[in-house]
């Protein structure tokens, strides 16, 4: 019984495999098709549509608004992802299992409830919309990712390495440099991929956030207007899926590095 039931969850493994990334393989193979129209066969191979991509002015300027939306989303959200998952995982107050369920929400909400809140809040305080709301929205998306990450990192860490750095003389502030962050360190990398990765991706908030200041996933949106546009689009999708996978990819290794240290800090304390 239990090697039928093995069987079927391979045969089962292998189905949602198919099911999740065989849509995603038709993206980088019709993004060489000389033809503009995505249909087997395929008219011929070319590299034209790559080649076009840093051609296009509107295309590198949605490129660049991503890139620091990233980078900002990215610091913020794992800055205050530090504080989060160091209280949570360190100490015990009341009201901390509420805190922890607040902080996932945005996981569990539907993100256009998010986008439009936001929206709502942000236009009655009376701000613009622009790159610095598409910011804040960003960093309250990236934040579970983050805190999901660091709470990995802090909750295998030996608090008696702690304890005897503060033993020796050092001040609370010189052991979490010290000590606590060269330990977690993989764990905050980790946390800073993810989090580029998520807000490089990220649409609906951007759409309804970013004003005149587009970001690439809007600019893809756009662009889906026009069939002639297609292929670059295709393209550019290809590019974005290869640079979340490697990204995403390195994250997990630094995720484990960290657990792996982590791991070895407490053996030898």
């Amino acid at each position: 019984m239990s090697r039928i039931l093995s069987r079927w969850l391979t045969v089962y493994a292998f189905l949602y495999i198919v099911f999740l990334y065989l849509p995603v393989i038709f993206l980088p193979i019709f993004s060489v098709n000389t033809s503009a129209v995505p249909q087997f066969p395929l008219a011929g191979f070319t590299s034209k549509w790559y080649v076009e991509l840093p051609k296009t002015p509107a295309l590198l300027d949605a490129a660049w608004n991503s890139l620091i939306v990233g980078l900002c989303a990215a610091v913020l959200s794992t800055i205050l992802g530090i504080c989060a998952a160091r209280a949570v995982t360190r100490y015990r107050f009341r009201g901390r299992t509420v805190a922890s369920g607040l902080i996932m929400a945005p996981l569990v909400l539907p993100e256009i409830i998010l986008a439009v809140s936001l929206l709502i809040v942000i236009l009655s305080l009376g701000l613009q919309l622009s790159l610095f709301t598409v910011i804040l929205g960003h960093v309250l998306i990236c934040i579970p990712y983050s805190v999901t990450v660091l709470n990995a990192g802090f909750e295998g860490f030996d608090r008696s390495l702690e304890e005897a750095s503060a033993d020796l003389g050092e001040t609370a502030f010189g052991t979490f440099r010290r000590v606590t962050l060269p330990m977690v360190a993989p764990a905050i990398i980790s946390s800073l991929l993810v989090s580029f990765t998520i807000s490089l991706d990220e649409f609906i908030i951007a759409f309804f956030l970013a004003g005149t200041e587009v970001t690439l996933p809007v600019y893809i949106w756009g662009q889906l207007r026009f069939a002639a546009r297609l292929p670059g689009v295709l393209a550019l999708g290809t590019l974005l899926l290869v640079g979340s996978f490697i990204l995403l990819s390195f994250a997990e290794i630094m995720r484990r590095r960290a657990q792996r240290r982590i791991q070895m800090g407490g053996a030898i304390a």
